[in-house]
């Protein structure tokens, strides 16, 4: 880092134009602070432009204990940044911008018009209005032997001086958008205490499946049903059968618990259960009535309209004694247990869990061991399931980075 001059206003130096970053961004320009933002691609938003695609899912509004809730092991630090830039005031945000909003059955809150497109526009011209200038095709390398920033760009390497630096680089989900996990070696060259970044809302792996079962029923969505892993109250929901195993927002939901029980153990078991309306007891009695000369299959379908994917899943794992026992049948229904044995690749997932450890961060997110160094969003080391609660943190941490390096360098000399 350079050392503040008085001869000259400070700058400000945001890498990547992520949410984060830019909320960075608008906070250091709100203080009336020179800001410049790099990013490695050709475009900003890539991530966030693609999480619109099929509506653009911004936030939650289910009460706030059970928001903060879904930050599971971090809750307590995400908790500290959410009470800056929470839910509403996302949403309030948001409409400064002139996007209204509105909360969708499942509590899901979107912009109107379900786009994400509009919103960065909008958003865009007002961080260049308020005097931030935005590079793309700029890549951060690390840090030259005097404090400047290395920074690659097509016609070569610029030496950036800065007197705050927010780094929100994301994970490393979806390298082709931009979070590709590079900036790992450059801050434990710093000595900058990373926890591994792993797979989060990711699909997973069976050991295999049969034939019949890949070639029928890949792509196959499962509805109406629920998941649990055991000890724990199932959810309920949709999944999507796969030539490899499970994917889909409700195995998404589970994905903490079924990573580490892999890491653990060397597999998980999720519990299916195909019929979440119906007990047990009234199952078996559906099944016990006379079937006469109906294959065990179609008595399925007649009695609980069990067919397609869930019967050739069901079928797949139960054994031939437990197929033709109707309570023993039941009992499966209720309970099919699936065996993963490892996630899909990390740069398949939705998000990426791990990062940069918030014990190596002060309360304005500021490296303890790099002074005027500040990180911001994915890349902090916390997760949280699809529905909103990725970017309402990643906005929120932008939010409390941003206005500390402004803190930092409104410091006096």
């Amino acid at each position: 880092m350079s050392d503040l001059s008085p001869a000259s206003p400070s700058r400000a130096v945001v890498i990547g134009a992520g949410p984060a970053g830019l909320m960075a961004a608008e906070a250091l320009a709100q203080r009336g602070l020179a800001v410049e933002v790099y990013d490695a691609m050709p475009s900003v938003g890539r991530k966030f432009l693609l999480a619109g695609v099929g509506g653009m899912n911004i936030t939650h509004s289910e009460p706030y204990p059970q928001f903060v809730a879904r930050y599971a092991e971090r809750q307590g630090e995400v908790e500290g940044l959410l009470r800056d830039f929470d839910a509403t005031a996302l949403r309030q945000w948001i409409h400064g911008l002139g996007i209204d909003t509105f909360v969708g059955t499942s509590g899901r809150v979107f912009p109107t018009d379900m786009k994400a497109a509009p919103l960065l526009r909008a958003w865009l011209k007002r961080l260049r209005d308020s005097g931030v200038v935005i590079h793309t095709r700029h890549r951060w390398l690390g840090w030259n032997a005097d404090g400047s920033l290395r920074i690659a760009y097509p016609q070569g390497e610029l030496q950036v001086q800065a007197d705050a630096v927010v780094l929100a680089l994301g994970g490393a989900s979806w390298a082709r958008l931009g979070s590709d996990g590079a900036w790992q070696p450059l801050l434990q060259d710093r000595a900058v205490d990373i926890s591994p970044l792993r797979p989060s809302n990711c699909g997973f792996e069976v050991q295999g499946w049969s034939a019949l079962l890949k070639d029928k029923f890949a792509g196959a969505p499962l509805k109406n049903i629920a998941l649990s892993v055991p000890g724990q109250a199932p959810r309920k929901g949709e999944f999507i059968l796969t030539a490899q195993g499970l994917e889909g927002s409700l195995v998404y939901a589970w994905s903490a618990p079924l990573r580490e029980a892999i890491a653990r153990d060397g597999q998980a078991t999720l519990l299916l259960d195909l019929l979440p309306d119906k007990p047990v007891d009234k199952i078996a009695q559906a099944l016990a009535k006379p079937r006469g000369s109906r294959s065990m299959a179609k008595h399925l379908h007649s009695q609980l309209n069990i067919d397609g994917a869930k019967a050739g899943l069901l079928r797949e794992l139960t054994d031939q004694a437990t197929f033709a026992d109707a309570a023993a049948l039941a009992r499966a229904i209720k309970a099919l247990p699936i065996t993963l044995v490892r996630t899909r690749p990390l740069d398949e997932a939705i998000s990426s869990a791990g990062g940069v450890r918030f014990e190596g961060l002060d309360e304005g997110l500021m490296v303890k061991g790099l002074p005027g160094v500040f990180c911001a969003g994915e890349m902090l080391d916390w997760e949280a399931p699809t529905g909103g609660y990725l970017l309402t943190a990643c906005f929120a941490s932008g939010l409390r980075a941003g206005r500390a390096a402004a803190d930092w360098l409104a410091r006096p000399s």
